[in-house]
Parts: C-alpha cells; sequence; structure tokens
C-alpha cells in the first residue's frame, strides 16, 4: 500500500466529522424545520461550486501521471452535478422541484462515492497534487449536504 494513502484517508474521515459536526450542529436545525425549497437552496447553490472538479484536468494542478480513467469522470461528472443544481434552482418554484432535487442528488452522491471507490484503484493520491484539498475537504462537505438533502426529502 502506498505510504500516503492512510494520511489521505485520514483526512477524508476527519474531514467527514468536522463537516457532520458543523452541520449537524448549525445547519440541520434550520433546514429540518424550512419548508425544502428553503432548506435546498443553500446547499444547491454551494454544489453550483462543483465546476472546480475540472481542476483534474489540468496538468500542472494535478500531476501529467494522474489516470484520465478517474479524472474525466471525476471532473465531468462534477459539472454535470452543478449542472443538475443550476436545474433544481430554476425549478425551485415550479412542480418539477422535488423531481429535480431526487436527481440532482442521487447523480452527486453516486459521482462522488464512485470517485471515492476508484481513486485506490488508479492510484491518485500521489497524483491529487493541489486537488488534495478538494477530495479531502471539499467531497466530504459535499457528502454531507447530499445527506441533510435526503433527510428532508423523505421527512414527510
Amino acid at each position: 500500500m502506498n505510504p500516503a494513502v492512510l494520511p489521505f484517508l485520514a483526512s477524508v474521515i476527519m474531514a467527514m466529522t468536522a463537516w457532520g459536526c458543523v452541520l449537524s450542529r448549525y445547519v440541520w436545525p434550520r433546514v429540518r424545520v424550512a419548508d425544502l425549497r428553503t432548506a435546498a437552496e443553500p446547499i444547491l447553490y454551494l454544489h453550483l461550486f462543483r465546476y472546480v472538479g475540472l481542476a483534474f484536468l489540468i496538468p500542472g494542478v494535478v500531476d501529467t501521471g494522474l489516470d484520465t480513467r478517474w479524472s474525466h469522470p471525476a471532473a465531468y461528472g462534477d459539472v454535470i452535478a452543478a449542472i443538475l443544481a443550476g436545474i433544481a434552482l430554476l425549478l425551485r418554484s415550479g412542480r418539477f422541484f422535488r423531481v429535480a432535487l431526487w436527481a440532482f442528488s442521487v447523480w452527486g452522491t453516486v459521482d462522488l462515492l464512485r470517485a471515492f471507490a476508484t481513486g485506490p484503484v488508479y492510484g491518485i493520491v500521489e497524483h491529487l497534487h493541489a486537488t488534495y484539498f478538494i477530495v479531502a475537504i471539499g467531497v466530504p462537505l459535499l457528502l454531507c449536504t447530499h445527506g441533510l438533502l435526503y433527510a428532508r426529502l423523505i421527512q414527510r
């Protein structure tokens, strides 16, 4: 096993824990009681920034050895998630808002989990360079906010 993998995994676990604490303490109490549109809106705005995943395609920002079988789906999957978040925002006052939220959240979650699951297969850790912080800090936040949306979508 690559010696960089353990600190990377520790970073991801610590970020999931930290974001989970912050969101459960400061965000969930408001999201839980707000109507779905009001609750989802700031989360969707956050996910508009998923275009940042395009950094996985830029040589110099990432190592040229970063496997494109990982970087291309990760980058373009994030862009699609950002577009779906934008569509959901556009539909927030319409009757298809809930459908758009589900589509966005399922796509966005699967995209992030796919990147996490396939990262070790393609040995990405030593090739991420500056984009390490996207994966180690940003992705846990995004996953936690997807969790908030799922909790609201299934809440009666």
